[in-house]
């Protein structure tokens, strides 16, 4: 692919869901218009109002998407981490970024010029109906993630939080987290108060904090203590009806 990416750093790449439907011959082509971004802590990769010129995949670190209010505030939309690519909409729709786009921690990043996947396209169709299958996926997955926020207690949300940022499937696992836990908060829809006291709750089934890394005893218990709870909120809402 001619790019700066380890192995790890492909396979991730591959297997990032705006990708993983397109045939390796197609994502070589596509990869020939990228380029790795090395981003400090603070780092702005884009504004507001810019020109949607790129979309991008983070292959390391924390990504916030971020939006100033009339205010004067900073709402944060949606934090990004490895293997997760953002920006797509915007720039598939040729318009501007609807949003801003900040560096909470040291980053390394995946662009990929507009220009290029356009002309690519425009030279096989498939590409761009295989990406817009894979946009969709993501589209449905986030309403239906803003769905189940409205459902979920506060250790509930953090435990589907970590699992979804979790690459193990059994056993224990270590997953890294942002600097900022207010961004995790804000990511779940909750108070920084309220994320320290479901943290603390989620000692009792084998999660514990430690600076920037949430220590997982145990995924599968993990797992199971998330369906309990979303079972016994189910159980109350049908009560209730």
């Amino acid at each position: 692919m001619g790019l700066d990416l380890s192995p790890l750093e492909l396979q991730l790449v591959r297997r990032t869901p705006l990708f993983s439907g397109l045939s390796p011959e197609a994502l070589s082509d596509l990869m020939a218009g990228a380029a790795v971004q090395n981003a400090p802590a603070g780092n702005c990769l884009f504004t507001q109002g810019e020109p949607a010129e790129a979309i991008f995949v983070v292959l390391n670190g924390w990504i916030k998407l971020y939006r100033i209010t009339t205010g004067g505030t900073e709402a944060v939309i949606e934090i990004f981490t490895r293997g997760q690519s953002f920006a797509e909409a915007a720039a598939f729709a040729g318009a501007t970024y609807p949003v801003s786009c900040e560096a909470v921690t040291e980053a390394r990043l995946l662009r990929i010029s507009a220009r290029h996947l356009f002309d690519r396209i425009r030279r096989s169709p498939d590409i761009g109906l295989t990406m817009l299958a894979s946009t969709s996926k993501q589209l449905r997955l986030f309403v239906r993630q803003i769905e189940a926020l409205k459902a979920q207690t506060g250790a509930q949300r953090i435990a589907e939080f970590l699992l979804e940022l979790a690459h193990c499937e059994t056993g224990s696992c270590t997953v890294e987290l942002p600097y900022d836990k207010a961004l995790i908060a804000a990511r779940l829809g909750m108070k920084p108060e309220s994320l320290s006291r479901a943290f603390n709750r989620l000692k009792d089934h084998g999660v514990e904090v430690k600076q920037r890394q949430a220590e997982i005893a145990s995924v599968e218990a993990l797992r199971d203590f998330a369906e309990r709870e979303r079972a016994d909120i189910m159980k109350a809402h049908g009560a209730d009806d």
